[in-house]
């Protein structure tokens, strides 16, 4: 029985490492820069996974003084805080943030469309 139990492997969890840091483990790393529709032509483009320090406000004024559109920082109690600005602004918001230094281009996720 000592041979049997020798040859018998042990129970191997392939998801440990993955679990044991964050249960978001890839996801934290990323800016995400979405567009959302409203009605008819209108559209908002949201900000999402900017570090903690920066000032959100103070990079909300550059984007709109910058792209001349209008923005508000929304605080969501899953996503944390969340700039929105009105309009398409997706490649100039990423521009924006690769060009600052805020973020490194290949650190920004754009989805949509």
């Amino acid at each position: 029985m000592s041979d049997l139990e020798a040859q018998i492997p042990s129970a191997f969890d392939a998801f440990a490492d993955a679990n044991a840091d964050d249960s978001g483990a890839g996801t934290k790393d990323y800016v995400h820069i979405r567009i959302q529709q409203r009605n008819g032509r209108k559209s908002l483009t949201t900000v999402q996974g900017l570090k903690k320090e920066f000032s959100y406000n103070k990079i909300l004024k550059d984007l709109k003084k910058e792209f001349c559109c209008n923005g508000t920082v929304v605080q969501d109690p899953e996503l944390g805080q969340v700039i929105q600005l009105q309009g398409d602004q997706r490649k100039n918001a990423s521009n924006f943030l690769a060009n600052a230094g805020i973020v490194k281009k290949e650190h920004i996720k754009i989805h949509g469309f």
